[in-house]
C-alpha cells in the first residue's frame, strides 16, 4: 500500500479534568517537516510528539500538529508566571529609541508593553512528565489513526490512477514497435534509392555490398528495440514498487524520469508521424503521473 502525503486527522477527549483536542494535517514536502503546537506549559512534550509521528511510519510531508489542552478550573497543573526583567528592560529601551529615531509619539503604556508575551515566562509547576504524556497519548493516537487511514485511502486512489495510466502507456508500445519496423524498412529503401541516384548522376556504379552495409548501419541508428526493452523493464519495476508499497514516492519519481528519457529517445529516432503522435500522448500521460507522484510519500 502506498500513502498520500495529503491528509487530516482529529482526536478529541473530554474528561472531568481536561478537554484535549489533537488535529493533524499534512501537505506535500520532499522530506519530513513536522511542527507541533502545544500550550506553553506542555511544550516539553514536543519532541515526544514528533518521535511518535515517525514511529507511526510517517516519513515524508509537511506535517502540522495542533494539541489543545484545556484544564478545568479545579484541575490541571499549576503554572507560575514570572517577569523576564532583562528582556522587558531591553524591549522598553528599544521602543524609546525607535520613537526618538523616527520622531514617533511616545505612547508606551503598561498594557502595550504587556502585549509582548515574550517578557513573561510561564513555568509549569512540578509535574510528572510521563503522566502528562499518557494524558495526551490516547487522543494523539486517535488523531493519528484517522490521519493514517486518510493517507491510505487517498494513496489507494492515486495508485489506481497511476496503474491505469502506466498500463495505457504499456499498451502503446507494441504498436510503436510494429510501426518502427515498417518505418525502418521504408527509410532503408529510400536511402538506398537516394544513394544510387546520387552515384548514378556522377556516373559511379554503386557497390551493392557496401550499399547494404551503409543502409544496415543507418537502420541500426534509428532502431528503437533497446529503448522498448528498457521501457518494458521500467514498467515492470514500476509495478513492483507499487506492489511493495511503503515510502515509494522518490523511487517512482526516479523511475518516471527514466521512462521519460527512453520516450524522448524514441521520439528523436522516429520520423513516423503516427509514432510521433503516440510519443506526445505518452509524454502527456507521464506528466499526469508525475503530478500524482508528487502526492505520494
Amino acid at each position: 500500500m502506498i500513502y498520500s502525503m495529503t491528509a487530516f486527522g482529529r482526536g478529541v477527549l473530554r474528561t472531568e479534568e481536561h478537554d484535549i483536542t489533537v488535529e493533524i494535517r499534512s501537505v506535500n514536502n520532499r522530506f519530513l517537516d513536522c511542527t507541533v503546537k502545544l500550550p506553553r506549559i506542555y511544550s516539553f512534550l514536543e519532541e515526544r510528539v514528533k518521535a511518535y509521528v515517525s514511529e507511526r511510519g510517517v516519513s515524508r510531508g509537511k506535517v502540522e500538529i495542533y494539541v489543545g489542552i484545556e484544564s478545568h478550573s479545579a484541575a490541571g497543573p499549576a503554572a507560575k508566571l514570572t517577569l523576564d526583567k532583562e528582556y522587558a528592560r531591553a524591549y522598553i529601551a528599544a521602543l524609546k529609541e525607535l520613537g526618538e529615531e523616527f520622531g514617533l509619539h511616545d505612547d508606551i503604556t503598561l498594557m502595550r508593553v504587556a502585549a509582548n508575551r515574550d517578557i513573561f515566562r510561564t513555568e509549569k509547576a512540578e509535574h510528572d512528565e510521563e503522566q502528562d504524556w499518557q494524558m495526551i497519548l490516547p487522543v494523539l493516537s486517535e488523531a493519528m489513526d484517522m490521519f493514517i487511514a486518510a493517507r491510505a485511502t487517498e494513496g489507494a486512489k492515486i495508485e489506481k490512477d497511476i496503474r491505469g495510466k502506466i498500463a495505457g502507456i504499456e499498451k502503446m508500445t507494441p504498436d510503436i514497435a510494429a510501426q518502427s519496423e515498417q518505418d525502418i524498412l521504408a527509410r532503408k529503401e529510400k536511402l538506398g534509392e537516394r544513394i544510387k541516384k546520387l552515384l548514378g548522376e556522377e556516373g559511379i556504379v554503386p557497390d551493392e555490398g557496401r550499399l547494404l552495409t551503409e543502409c544496415a548501419i543507418f537502420a541500426d541508428k534509428i532502431a528503437i528495440d533497446e529503448e522498448l526493452v528498457r521501457l518494458a523493464s521500467h514498467f515492470s519495476a514500476f509495478y513492483e514498487i507499487l506492489d511493495n508499497g511503503g515510502a515509494a514516492g522518490r523511487k517512482l519519481d526516479f523511475l518516471l524520469q527514466e521512462i521519460n528519457r527512453e520516450t524522448n529517445t524514441i521520439g528523436s529516432k522516429c520520423s513516423n508521424l503516427s509514432i510521433s503522435r503516440k510519443v506526445v500522448e505518452i509524454k502527456s500521460e507521464l506528466e499526469k503521473i508525475r503530478e500524482q507522484i508528487q502526492n505520494i510519500e
